[in-house]
């Protein structure tokens, strides 16, 4: 009988390690714009715990670094826009950011740095040219001190680009027809040329869900992989989806500059789950899997067939303090909700297992309480003071589940003033003087949360940011009041 036991928990033991197997080459992207970031070394763990072994940052945090210290996950180190004009013009400044954020890491038992992402997308049109200068040059500072430092050879510089940076011609809108965007052609052409030298690979962000955002009548079925649309015929290449369309665009565009054989990274990639129509954890559940099975079978592209594609999903957790400039759906891109609890079922292996990731471990949340509207408030107060109260609830702290299309759009007026009150009181950490708003909420230990809307406990960290302007839409407050003033009459 104890043989038996013990064979049961060699094969359970056996059985958790094969789920927990990433499909090769396959990494995440680690954010941190949180009210109340996950502590890094429980990250860290939660990486190892699902089998992912490697992570892109978008900047060199010391506690992240120290965390990954040890733990063999591969690193892509980052450099944010706000230092490209410094690093561009100063080739020392360069060589000091390599001594303090690489060398200082980079030993026996360290971290294993891979890369440097020098900027995040600084091309994109929305920058109106502020990066076109310095980018190219930032990149070369960089390589260079790596190649300085001795270490160029296996930590090399890339950077991080929008897929707007290529296009086709609407005469002949067909991935074999990728260029460079005409206005940024000669800095592309240089960016590559220089790459090749360094035998650096080009990294690109492709977005399928934006795809569908942006254009209303973009079909639906071609931003996934199970093969519903229509095919776009190039020359009898048959595209059956948006993601393999636009990498073989820039396949296009790299082989038109004289690279074409050049590594490709795709450093994001996801879908979102909260924050509009299309924004939801069975679409992104649909979405994962193919990718993942496409991926797990080096499948590649048609382009690039039968070819590992190192790939980092975006991201690990939601972060509440995200821009929503794009749309609300940026602060939901986590595939672990912000607390590192999984949201749907993933298998990071691609063997399309209905299975759960590895959640979180050691994560400490607050009390037990939520705030909520107060129901003896008067209708006198409700009608004179609510407006500005949800306004400023909303403007620092996340709302954007309340919008049209997301989870939480479908609660009464009353409970959309209750989560916007609750949102506030948990970014505050539940201080007492966060839930009150002149007497409009009071705490409750009643989980006021509905069958698709979740009022959230906040997780306790010491990490908790102070509170600044979210910035969520003033429209969607001023419905929120709109509603309400509505069913009080």
């Amino acid at each position: 009988m104890a043989r038996l036991e013990a064979a049961a928990l060699l094969l359970a033991a056996a059985a958790a390690a094969l789920l927990a197997t990433a499909a090769e080459g396959l990494g995440v992207n680690w954010g941190t714009q949180a009210s109340h970031p996950l502590p890094p070394k429980v990250v860290v763990q939660l990486l190892k715990d699902n089998g992912i072994n490697k992570v892109k940052l978008f900047e060199t945090n010391p506690e992240a670094m120290k965390a990954l210290a040890g733990s063999g996950v591969e690193v892509m180190l980052a450099i944010p826009n706000d230092m490209l004009h410094r690093i561009a013009g100063d080739s020392a400044a360069a060589r000091d950011w390599v001594k303090r954020n690489v060398k200082r890491f980079d030993f026996d038992g360290g971290v294993v740095i891979k890369y440097v992402a020098v900027g995040n997308e600084p091309f994109l049109a929305a920058y109106k040219g502020s990066f076109m200068k310095v980018t190219l040059p930032a990149l070369e500072n960089i390589q260079n001190a790596l190649n300085d430092a001795g270490i160029g050879d296996r930590i090399k510089a890339t950077v991080p680009l929008n897929a707007d940076v290529y296009n086709s011609p609407a005469r002949n809108p067909v991935p074999s027809a990728g260029r460079f965007r005409a206005e940024i052609s000669g800095v592309m052409t240089d960016m590559v040329k220089f790459l090749a030298k360094n035998k650096a690979p080009f990294t690109v962000n492709i977005y399928p869900f934006l795809s569908l955002y942006l254009d209303d009548n973009f079909p639906l079925d071609f931003a996934f992989f199970d093969g519903g649309a229509t095919p776009v015929n190039d020359n009898g290449v048959m595209y059956t989806n948006v993601y393999d369309a636009n990498f073989d665009t820039l396949v296009a565009a790299l082989a038109a500059v004289g690279h074409g054989d050049m590594p490709i990274i795709v450093g994001e990639v996801g879908w979102p789950t909260d924050g509009d129509r299309h924004a939801k954890a069975s679409y992104a559940r649909r979405f994962y899997d193919g990718l993942l099975k496409r991926l797990a079978a080096n499948r590649g592209t048609p382009a690039r067939p039968n070819r590992q594609i190192e790939t980092y999903l975006f991201g690990v957790v939601d972060e509440d303090r995200k821009s929503v400039q794009p749309g609300s759906f940026e602060r939901h891109w986590g595939i672990f909700r912000y607390d590192g609890q999984p949201k749907f079922a993933m298998d990071l292996s691609g063997q399309g297992r209905n299975t759960m990731l590895v959640p979180a471990k050691g994560v400490q949340y607050l009390s037990r309480t939520w705030c909520a509207l107060n129901p003896k408030a008067s209708r006198d107060d409700l009608n004179k003071l609510l407006g500005a109260k949800i306004d400023y609830a909303c403007s620092n702290a996340d709302c954007t589940t309340l919008g049209y299309g997301s989870s939480c759009n479908g609660m009464d007026a009353r409970g959309n003033a209750s989560y916007a009150f609750n949102a506030y009181y948990q970014t505050q950490s539940q201080e007492d003087e966060a839930c009150d708003f002149q007497g409009l909420a009071l705490p409750t230990q009643t989980d006021p949360s509905t069958a698709t809307c979740n009022f959230t406990i906040q997780i306790a960290t010491s990490g908790a940011a102070a509170a600044t302007q979210l910035g969520v839409a003033p429209a969607a407050a001023a419905l929120l009041v709109a509603l309400l003033q509505l069913s009080l009459l």
